[in-house]
């Protein structure tokens, strides 16, 4: 928000964030009551030139798999439909990697069927990000922690001479740096890996 070519920051989320600025206005949504593609439930959105989809959820939290993919699923793609009626022309979705429509793995199956879903809306740019392992700050933004994520995090740094760039832990931080430098001026469909996203946005550049 201190880019001066940034005008305003809306954000739709299940809470309200932290912290405030002039130039943010903040959307509470219960993305969980998402049913199929309907946008009814968010509110209305100004005139828009980027959009950036980072919202998830596990099976664990939702509660069962019709419940993840109202978040995972629906409520992102509803959002992506929302934008592209005001205006956005460029998106960045946060995927994951492994994401495959076709994958027996129900997680996998769903974050490929968004990302099938998102390239078929005609956005003139679209970066999808499929980070590995994401750590970060979650008490911070009032998610509970996740038991294997520290343990992740200190193999990845222990032993990361053995684990191939694209299958280390990467920051959170790191990752929407790396959308923040590529999606503004992207031009048709792009996926970063981990690996990618670490050599566009190093850990010491990427923004807290």
């Amino acid at each position: 928000m201190a880019d001066d070519s940034v005008a305003a920051v809306h954000t739709l989320g299940r809470r309200p964030l932290a912290f405030e600025h002039p130039k943010l206005t903040q959307h509470v949504v219960d993305f969980r009551a998402f049913d199929g593609l309907s946008t009814g439930l968010l509110p209305p959105l100004p005139a828009v030139q980027e959009v950036f989809l980072a919202l998830g959820t596990t099976i664990k939290a939702a509660g069962s798999q019709q419940a993840f993919r109202a978040v995972d699923h629906d409520a992102n793609l509803a959002v992506a439909r929302a934008a592209l009626a005001q205006g956005a022309s460029r998106l960045g979705l946060v995927s994951a990697m492994g994401a495959d429509p076709q994958s027996r793995i129900f997680y996998n199956r769903v974050k490929g069927e968004l990302e099938r879903d998102v390239q078929q809306l005609q956005y003139a740019g679209l970066v999808i990000a499929r980070p590995s392992f994401l750590v970060g700050d979650r008490e911070a933004l009032g998610q509970p922690r996740r038991p294997g994520e520290t343990l992740a995090l200190a193999a990845s740094r222990r032993l990361g001479w053995l684990i191939p760039d694209d299958y280390k832990a990467i920051e959170a931080a790191q990752v929407a740096a790396a959308m923040l430098r590529t999606v503004p001026s992207a031009e048709g469909a792009r996926v970063l890996s981990s690996g990618q996203m670490r050599r566009i946005a190093p850990a010491a550049a990427a923004p807290a």
